[in-house]
């Protein structure tokens, strides 16, 4: 399969260049800078990414090209084109102010391979510190803006080019040509990586790894597992076995709808109710991580017990995506722990399988287009996001049975609205929180002190970055009283409108 390299510098844009690639129906992985992989003959391209640091930092990275540059078509974005320059007997200095957003390109030679069929001029998106002042004699200038002479250059007698913006975020209004004018026009990419060549090539796949072997996949409801399951399934049928665990903390009747829409898909699945154990065990527990790692660990018992009872399991299937590897693989070794994974953590070693990932390749998007392809219906291919740890970490403070009912109840109504709305499919991922907080109220002629819920509300494409959404004030005013009326124990309601970074889309 052929594909592009993307070395990771430690850009926050890295992803999205990734993104941007594959959506050209070209596959693309990302490396740390430091861990280049084998260079076979399906790598067709390298693209160098940004970087925080700058090319004259002591610590600055600093990767070795020699079976790269001048044998593979590469492109440097941004502090990648500065290393290109820089380690080449060219120069970069500090830029006399920082060169930050929206800026007219000039194309300078409209013949370049890189910069055909863009106009000129064309709205780009600069974001560095640093800044290109003199190339090595071999670099031909192919495009320029107002403050920076050498935007954009490529090097005589390669297919090596550097360019100092980012045509992979939306602000570059012809980033995608440019892309597109490396990947396909200079690297020579047909184009072929589909969701319907995906779904071929790793069902395939799956008959050859897997053979006749049973494997036993853990699912959550949410649309990861659900398309690695059929995936599995059609691949291997009836020996894919399928295990639900009802740990008390799922939406309200969830447990009930979802074993139902598994069974009209097909799949051999177990539903296992499991909430006493896990509410049990969670009494008195206010940490968010020891929470996590309450459930992660139960998971892991419950999960365990049931698939010991299905004889000669050789494989145990699991809904990593691509983020998840990354995070696993950065380029500062793995990534600093925000909040400690959930499921199926610990399984592998409790109980001596192999793994499978067959969704390790893709974004979360590109998981919906392929459950799309597979025929999975649009209601779950379309659900938000869940947290593994389900309502246990957007009820801060300790858990109780009492309070699981209240965030449930005030959650579906939440839910049935956005939908009753029409606003449920413009929203990556909703919910409700339960505060540890109690605020005076009246309700008739008395006065009350109960509780207080907050509904978050987030834009997104794979959550590593969010928005929040600027949800229409009279439904926002609607749902608050419809809560407040309904639900006994909450007589306040407020938004949540933090984006993504700073603040997390769970809040704990």
């Amino acid at each position: 399969m052929e594909k592009i390299l993307i070395l990771d510098f430690g850009s926050q844009y890295t992803q999205l260049i990734a993104r941007r690639v594959r959506e050209l129906n070209v596959y693309c992985e990302i490396h740390p800078f430091n861990k280049i992989p084998a260079l076979d003959e399906s790598v067709r391209g390298v693209i160098l990414s940004g970087s925080p640091y700058s090319v004259r930092d002591a610590q600055a990275p600093n990767p070795d090209l020699s079976a790269i540059k001048g044998r593979l078509p590469l492109l440097g974005v941004c502090y990648g084109a500065q290393f290109l320059a820089a380690a080449f007997g060219g120069e970069v200095q500090p830029a006399p102010s920082r060169e930050y957003g929206r800026a007219m390109l000039t194309v300078g030679d409209p013949a370049d391979a890189l910069m055909a069929g863009l106009p000129s001029p064309t709205q780009v998106w600069m974001s560095h510190g640093d800044t290109i002042t003199r190339v090595p004699d071999s670099y031909k200038i192919v495009a320029s803006t107002e403050d920076v002479r050498v935007a954009a250059f490529r090097i005589e007698g390669e297919r090596t080019w550097g360019i100092q913006f980012h045509p992979e975020v939306y602000h570059s209004t012809d980033g995608k040509q440019l892309l597109k004018n490396f990947v396909v026009g200079i690297c020579g990419c047909a184009q072929s990586w589909t969701s319907e060549s995906f779904v071929e090539s790793t069902v395939r796949e799956l008959r050859e790894k897997l053979g006749s072997d049973k494997v036993v996949l853990g699912l959550s409801g949410g649309v990861d597992s659900s398309v690695a399951a059929v995936l599995l399934h059609r691949a291997i049928g009836r020996n894919l076995y399928c295990i639900f665990v009802d740990s008390g903390l799922l939406r309200k009747n969830e447990f009930e709808e979802v074993l139902a829409s598994y069974k009209d898909m097909g799949l051999n699945v177990k539903g296992v109710k499991a909430g006493a154990k896990f509410l049990g065990d969670l009494a008195g527990v206010s940490d968010p991580e020891t929470k996590r790692k309450i459930i992660g660990r139960d998971f892991v018992e419950v999960f365990n017990e049931e698939a010991m009872q299905i004889r000669d399991v050789r494989w145990l299937a699991q809904g990593t995506i691509y983020p998840d590897v990354i995070e696993s693989c950065s380029v500062n070794g793995p990534s600093a722990t925000i909040k400690s994974h959930h499921n199926v953590g610990g399984l592998p070693e409790k109980m001596n399988l192999r793994i499978v990932e067959p969704l390790r390749l893709l974004f979360k998007d590109e998981v919906r287009r392929v459950g799309r392809s597979l025929g999975i219906s649009d209601q779950l291919i379309g659900r938000h996001p869940f947290p593994g740890p389900g309502l246990a970490i957007r009820i801060l403070g300790d858990i109780t049975a009492e309070k699981v009912e209240i965030l449930q109840n005030v959650d579906k109504i939440y839910i049935d609205s956005l939908r009753a709305a029409g606003l449920y499919d413009q929203v990556w991922q909703a919910g409700a929180i339960l505060l540890p907080v109690q605020s005076v109220g009246v309700m008739g002629d008395e006065r009350t002190y109960e509780r207080c819920v907050a509904l978050r509300a987030v834009t997104s494409t794979d959550g590593m970055t969010a928005d929040w959404v600027h949800l229409p004030y009279e439904f926002l005013a609607d749902v608050s009283n419809e809560i407040i009326n309904k639900v006994k124990g909450v007589n306040r309601v407020v938004y949540d409108i933090s984006s993504k970074p700073p603040a997390t889309i769970e809040w704990e």
